[in-house]
């Protein structure tokens, strides 16, 4: 982990001098401004290890941050409830749209990658998987509802039912994945939605039986992860910061944060600093892939 070098950096950072905060819109208690950071689960780690950080550099800035889902805090920022929203996926024209009939111009910033891994149970023998496969088990109308349906036998799952461990349809992962992988198809029904990344990795982690799909920062050494190929007889790729960030892995996806209009006053100041050496450092020391080039020490 980095998290020491990340620490130099920023003490670094503090001791050549912070950056000054100007009020914006964001809202002042006790004489501090106060940014509102709501929104994706994916994110909702690395935005709560920034707003910590961020603390060092501007003691007259405070950063909340509540997670909740993309689509939750899309909503907010489209309703003036909250100055920042994370997202795991791109606004939807029906989001636009409503941002629109409200007078909200909506700015995207690009913030990291991020690679949508593939969990599996350590005792399931599958190495690799491809995206038809993955829409046969998930999607609507797919014909994979056993482990032998794809030609193998886990230990320790004596129904060979394929648990399908999948995301509230309010999250950004879960819209992501229906683009990445259904297509036009719809989810099945029976799947196991959870709250968030955390549960995911958990369910799949206790169940031989059970297969999920989740960001990547959330990998642990308790679950397994095959590659993926796009189809039979392309190459499998695996799940990594450096396949995020090329795009060569078939679910790499870019992470986001909305703004409604051009950031101001301390908005700016703190999403200047997100977008610095070390605000890029503390993505990467959590797993996902930098939205730049950047150089951390170690």
């Amino acid at each position: 982990m980095r998290s020491s070098i990340v620490a130099v950096l920023i003490s670094i950072l503090t001791a050549c001098g912070a950056p000054q905060s100007q009020q914006g819109g964001e809202a002042t208690t006790g004489g501090r401004v106060v940014i509102q950071n709501k929104g994706s689960d994916t994110l909702v780690n690395v935005a709560q290890a920034w707003a910590e950080a961020y603390k060092q550099v501007d003691p007259n800035v405070a950063v909340a941050v509540t997670g909740g889902g993309s689509g939750t805090g899309i909503s907010a920022m489209i309703n003036g409830t909250v100055d920042l929203a994370s997202s795991s996926r791109k606004m939807t024209e029906k989001e636009l749209q409503a941002a629109s009939a409200r007078g909200v111009t909506p700015i995207e910033h690009v913030v990291g990658f991020d690679a949508l891994a593939i969990f599996l149970h350590p005792n399931n023998p599958i190495s690799e998987i491809t995206l038809q496969q993955l829409a046969s088990i998930y999607g609507e109308g797919g014909t994979a509802e056993k482990w032998a349906d794809l030609g193998v036998k886990v230990p320790g799952c004596d129904s060979d039912e394929i648990v399908r461990v999948s995301r509230q349809n309010n999250s950004g992962t879960y819209v992501y994945f229906k683009e990445a992988v259904l297509g036009e198809k719809e989810y099945k029904l029976g799947s196991r939605d959870m709250h968030g990344s955390k549960d995911v990795v958990d369910l799949v982690e206790n169940t031989p039986c059970a297969i999920g799909y989740s960001g990547l920062a959330y990998a642990n050494e308790h679950v397994k992860m095959p590659c993926v190929k796009k189809e039979d007889g392309a190459a499998c790729v695996m799940a990594s910061e450096q396949t995020a960030k090329d795009g060569s892995f078939p679910i790499a996806r870019p992470l986001f944060m909305y703004t409604a209009g051009e950031p101001t006053g301390a908005l700016k100041s703190y999403l200047d600093w997100v977008m610095s050496d070390v605000g890029q450092c503390i993505i990467m020391d959590k797993g996902y892939a930098s939205a730049r080039d950047v150089t951390c020490p170690g």
